[in-house]
């Protein structure tokens, strides 16, 4: 990722969120926060609402209780092109992109709420930050492999030039190699630029590494959050998320 582009970073704040999809809340009382520059990791186990923390905050999932701000306005519960309007681009783990489509049609997708004539320099911006998007703008999406497929993902969202990335399993599917290959290059890049990430992601060791601080959910609720020093000297974490054994101090991203 190139380290000349520069993203227009702006915070998310996000205070006892409590959502679902009626009946019982799966999430409650969660409040996260993200700066401007910063990775903020979401992990958990399966079913502990990682993903329905994301989609509460983008508007997909109604929420009952909380707020969520993004700089200085609110958009709780606003509908998700407005939260998008707001400056948050939220890639999902599935349906991330347009596969019958090709790379620069999905691009031209992802910039639908600019003028026509602000999308060719978007998409300039995109290959600045994504060069190797470059050589396959006339490819078909359904034909990229996995790490190319996240690649444009992110790169559809960023058309929009937001200020705040959501990105939900990224890695999903990927090979270790290119998993960490891309979250140490593309998703610490975003953050690097300016932009403010929050990713929920599987592979703990990894995602800790890229982070500067992380959110443990379980049953719905944080049960742990710290730096990933901080983490990763904890024996109930280190059982949990990092295959077990003696603690093993994780290398923050600031250092």
């Amino acid at each position: 990722m190139s380290a000349e582009v520069s993203l227009p970073g702006v915070p998310l704040r996000a205070e006892e969120v409590t959502a679902g999809y009626g009946g019982d809340p799966v999430i409650r009382g969660i409040s996260v926060r993200v700066q401007p520059g910063q990775v903020i990791s979401l992990v958990g186990p399966n079913g502990s609402g990682k993903s329905t923390l994301l989609k509460s905050l983008v508007g997909v999932v109604r929420i009952s209780s909380g707020t969520v701000a993004i700089g200085d306005r609110e958009v709780t519960n606003l509908p998700p092109e407005e939260v998008a309007r707001a400056g948050v681009g939220y890639v999902p783990q599935v349906d991330d992109v347009f596969a019958p489509l090709t790379v620069k049609e999905n691009l031209e997708m992802g910039g639908y709420l600019l003028h026509h004539k602000q999308v060719a320099e978007r998409i300039g911006r995109v290959l600045a930050v994504f060069p190797r998007l470059s050589a396959m703008l006339g490819r078909g999406a359904g034909k990229l492999s996995g790490g190319e497929r996240k690649m444009l993902a992110m790169g559809r969202v960023l058309m929009l030039d937001p200020g705040v990335f959501l990105l939900d399993e990224p890695t999903a599917n990927l090979a270790p190699k290119i998993a960490t290959e891309l979250l140490e290059e593309h998703v610490r890049g975003l953050a690097t630029s300016g932009a403010s990430v929050l990713i929920v992601e599987q592979r703990a060791r990894a995602v800790l590494a890229i982070s500067d601080r992380t959110y443990v959910l379980g049953g719905g609720e944080v049960r742990m959050e710290g730096t990933p020093a901080e983490l990763s000297a904890s024996p109930e974490f280190v059982d949990s998320f990092l295959g077990g054994g003696h603690s093993r101090t994780v290398r923050s991203a600031e250092g």
